[in-house]
């Protein structure tokens, strides 16, 4: 089965070699999200909060790219660099996703890109 490659024409772009999200058949693969802004690809300011928004902005904005919404995500990978950033991300994530959530996995990390607290990897599936 070919792979696709999918790139945001919103959102920021990648300085590594690596895709933004990649495709095959219906399952698309998106790599982790930083809470980039893509008008200034700067992290974003503010709290942490603001960037567990941003990094759902940012997914949803390549989703988009491929044709899907975050109602297609399947499985997410959330990296955090302190876990008692939890409870926070957690109740953010919560108002992103409707209906069945995907099911997740979080973990605490040494160091992130950029010395972002967060970053957010993603499944998902087309209809």
């Amino acid at each position: 089965m070919p792979k696709k490659a999918v790139f945001g024409s919103s959102g920021p772009v990648a300085n590594a070699p690596y895709t933004p999200a990649v495709r095959i058949g219906q399952t698309l693969y998106v790599s982790g999200q930083i809470p980039l802004d893509p008008a200034t690809s700067r992290v974003v300011e503010g709290d942490f909060e603001q960037q567990v928004r941003q990094c759902l902005r940012n997914l949803a904005a390549l989703l988009k790219e491929d044709g899907l919404t975050l109602d297609h995500v399947v499985k997410t990978t959330v990296f955090l660099l302190d876990l008692n950033d939890f409870g926070v991300m957690n109740q953010v994530y919560g108002t992103y996703f409707t209906g069945v959530k995907p099911a997740r996995s979080t973990v605490q990390v040494a160091r992130l890109p950029l010395d972002v607290r967060i970053e957010i990897e993603a499944i998902a599936v087309a209809n």
